[in-house]
């Protein structure tokens, strides 16, 4: 699949992305958003990638200093610039289109990084995080809640999978919780905590932080 076309699918689904987020995974969002409030804190520079139109930046925004809200999706990026207009989010709240496997950002720029619900549908995942690993402080944090397909048969996934890359949304990765932490873990980050949330799929609410070396271990596991 095309990268315009896959640009095209989510700028279509932007219109529906919050009914979509409030219909389905309504009660694992607020507890994302109370698990991320706690752990960022006021002096914060915080980036987010994958914004979509901005729920998260706009729910945790109140408690961190800034919040630069990114998306591959210029369809997305104008749905949330609209609620920004709206002032339906905080001032300290500034939406741009980035792609997270090629940031525009300077080195060190930022003191933690979420990206949530993203990996999973990246061509390259581990090239976004090599981005994260670079715009991020030195112990920066990242915050990476994700869904898992790891329990879906294979049949299913296949047929599931073959329909929505007809319609232009495509999932490159599968992973259940002990495959993801490992993912994380081997591009370069320490796993301090993760909890699995209920939603429409599994969701693995992560937080991590830069390790010295690629292949260090994470030290806590819920």
């Amino acid at each position: 699949m095309t990268d315009d076309k896959n640009k095209r699918f989510w700028g279509r689904y932007a219109k529906l992305y919050d009914f979509e987020i409030n219909r389905f995974n309504k009660a694992a969002y607020q507890q994302m958003y109370q698990m991320m409030s706690i752990v960022l804190t006021a002096d914060m520079e915080v980036l987010e990638l994958a914004t979509g139109t901005g729920l998260i930046a706009c729910n945790i925004a109140g408690a961190v200093k800034r919040v630069c809200a990114t998306d591959f999706s210029p369809g997305m990026i104008a749905t949330a610039k609209k609620k920004a207009k709206k002032k339906a989010c905080p001032p300290n709240v500034t939406f741009s289109v980035e792609d997270a496997t090629a940031l525009s950002f300077t080195d060190a720029s930022f003191d933690a990084v979420i990206i949530s619900n993203a990996l999973h549908i990246m061509p390259d995942p581990a090239l976004a995080l090599a981005n994260i690993r670079r715009v991020l402080k030195p112990g920066g944090l990242l915050i990476a809640p994700s869904f898992m397909h790891g329990h879906i048969k294979e049949s299913t996934w296949d047929a599931n999978a073959k329909f929505l890359r007809f319609i232009g949304f495509e999932t490159y990765a599968k992973w259940n919780p002990e495959e993801y932490i490992d993912f994380i873990t081997h591009n370069g980050f320490i796993v301090d905590r993760w909890k699995l949330l209920q939603a429409a799929f599994p969701l693995v609410y992560l937080e991590a932080h830069m390790g010295e070396h690629p292949l260090e271990k994470q030290n806590a596991w819920d």
